[in-house]
């Protein structure tokens, strides 16, 4: 099969994902093998409480799932690096940390080699100030370090899986049964618009019509729903005609549309296609090609870049920093990163002194200081 029929294909079971959550470790099969991996993960970190937790997961042992999430999550030296990545861009250990150090790190030594996994390409899906949802597929020695194929291919998937695990953690359905689709989600908090191709309002749950009577952010003329926020208006269309073409002309754009009400609130509209796969029915029930969901925008963790520059770290510092902030206090973070306590000590010692702190607890909430809206 064609690597354009592979990925149409992959991305109509993601968006089935979305409704149908028994779906996911399907998608993640699919996905390690088009990426180019024999396991991968949807899971989530917590940077104040150093826990873990897969959603789901394929290809690897039981045992060295529970063996992660109980011991080797808070030994694992490459999280502050891909817990700080960029949203939706794929990291990999050598982007983190050099490889030779990798492999010395007990992490590696009692988790990955047992396994023969060598390297793991990682992206983050969504992320708060302390917490943060991650894609990861995982590389066997048999497939080789993580090269540029498999981040572009990584490029090309992702952006669907983010806006499928959004959905879903919007919608939190066991499955969406086409005939009651839009009375199931009256009951959700965010606002859902079922649209067609022209952006015509079709349905619209007890919190969609709440926002169109409160009128500030979203507004219908004639059926055709629009935004009050004129630098979204076009490209909500331009989404919703997308959709009417199938999934895989949706595209990696608009994955999470930021609009603005007139008071400076930021809400955030995610849209799924509706026009193939398991959803098909639901769209056919209710002429639509597309439901929306609008929420508020939540607060992201910056790019550890600008805290950088405003702290004039080096990148050793930075990289002891965020490690305080996503693995805890200097024994954890020397064993994470395969370091002495006393040379994690004075690397902190500096950190305190550039930023002005003197508690490692202030240093969480300086990193959150520079917290702002999540938009994607």
């Amino acid at each position: 099969m064609r690597e354009a029929e592979r990925l149409s294909a992959l991305i109509g079971v993601i968006y089935d994902a979305a409704l149908d959550p028994e779906l996911w470790i399907d998608v993640l099969e699919k996905a390690a093998k088009f990426v180019g991996g024999p396991a991968a993960s949807i899971y989530s970190r917590d940077a104040v409480s150093r826990a873990a937790s897969a959603a789901y997961q394929f290809g690897l042992e039981p045992r060295y799932v529970r063996l992660y999430l109980e011991e080797y999550a808070r030994l694992d030296p490459t999280l502050p690096g891909y817990f700080f990545a960029e949203v939706e861009e794929p990291t990999h250990v050598s982007d983190v940390m050099g490889y030779d150090e990798f492999l010395q790190t007990r992490f590696y030594k009692e988790w990955s080699r047992p396994q023969g996994i060598v390297d793991s390409l990682n992206v983050v899906l969504d992320r708060s100030t302390t917490t943060a949802a991650m894609f990861v597929v995982f590389r066997h020695e048999r497939d080789g370090l993580v090269d540029e194929e498999a981040c572009r291919r990584m490029r090309m998937i992702v952006p669907h899986i983010r806006r499928a695990v959004l959905i879903s953690n919007i919608i939190r359905l066991k499955k969406a049964e086409a005939a009651s689709f839009a009375d199931a989600l009256d009951g959700i908090s965010a606002g859902m618009f079922l649209v067609d191709a022209q952006g015509r309002m079709v349905h619209a749950n007890v919190s969609g019509h709440a926002l169109l009577a409160d009128g500030t952010l979203l507004h219908a003329v004639g059926q055709k729903l629009s935004a009050h926020d004129t630098s979204a208006e076009q490209s909500l269309h331009e989404v919703f005609r997308a959709a009417g073409s199938g999934d895989a002309a949706v595209g990696i754009k608009a994955i999470a549309l930021p609009l603005k009400a007139p008071d400076g609130t930021h809400y955030v509209a995610n849209v799924l296609p509706l026009t193939s796969g398991t959803r098909r029915r639901a769209g056919l029930n209710y002429r639509a090609v597309a439901a929306m969901f609008v929420h508020k925008a939540e607060m992201q963790a910056p790019s550890p870049d600008v805290i950088a520059k405003s702290y004039k770290l080096t990148a050793t510092e930075l990289r002891v920093l965020l490690a305080i902030v996503a693995v805890g206090g200097v024994p954890e973070v020397a064993e994470a990163l395969g370091t002495a306590e006393t040379t994690i000590k004075t690397h902190l010692g500096r950190i305190f002194q550039k930023t002005g702190t003197s508690r490692q607890a202030d240093l969480v909430k300086l990193v959150a200081g520079f917290a702002g809206p999540l938009l994607g």
